[in-house]
């Protein structure tokens, strides 16, 4: 994919962490489903954020996470994340922890042709993402190449 605002670069894979980091420090705050966040900033608004994220990532995150909210009107919700079941999960793993996640389950379901824009859209509107965000599973922290897996059949 190329950067929108400079034709001559590339969005990198660590673009694409940043992007999906910040949705999930947005999702955790609002208490929203993190599909509620990039179906919000939709197509060519994940782009612009994408080719920004070179710059982005060395500003304070608070900062972009309040830009990111009032740019798009992103109002609470009630889905919590961090409603766990402490015999189960006793660690809530951290924004940068499923940003990561995030980031190789795109990486690794792109589909030729696509950019990373429509494939944040579709992993994220995929449902497979309810049981890797469920903290009670162990969904999360399996290895990158079995939640590729689990994403293309459609549970774990």
């Amino acid at each position: 994919m190329r950067n929108v605002f400079f034709p001559d670069e590339e969005i990198s894979k660590d673009d694409v962490y940043f992007v999906c980091y910040m949705i999930e420090r947005i999702a955790r705050h609002l208490k929203q489903p993190k599909k509620y966040v990039a179906n919000a900033m939709g197509h060519d608004e994940l782009a612009k954020k994408l080719s920004l994220a070179n710059t982005l990532h060395s500003e304070n995150p608070l900062a972009v996470e309040a830009d990111w909210i009032d740019e798009y009107c992103l109002k609470s919700g009630e889905y919590d994340v961090a409603k766990v079941d402490p015999e189960l999960c006793q660690t809530i793993p951290t924004a940068t922890q499923i940003g990561k996640v995030y980031k190789r389950l795109i990486i690794d379901t792109l589909q030729l042709g696509e950019d990373y824009a429509d494939a944040i859209l579709r992993v994220y509107n995929n449902p497979i993402c309810d049981v890797i965000d469920n903290y009670n599973t162990s969904a999360y922290y399996e290895p990158s190449p079995y939640i590729a897996r689990s994403y293309y059949t459609g549970s774990f």
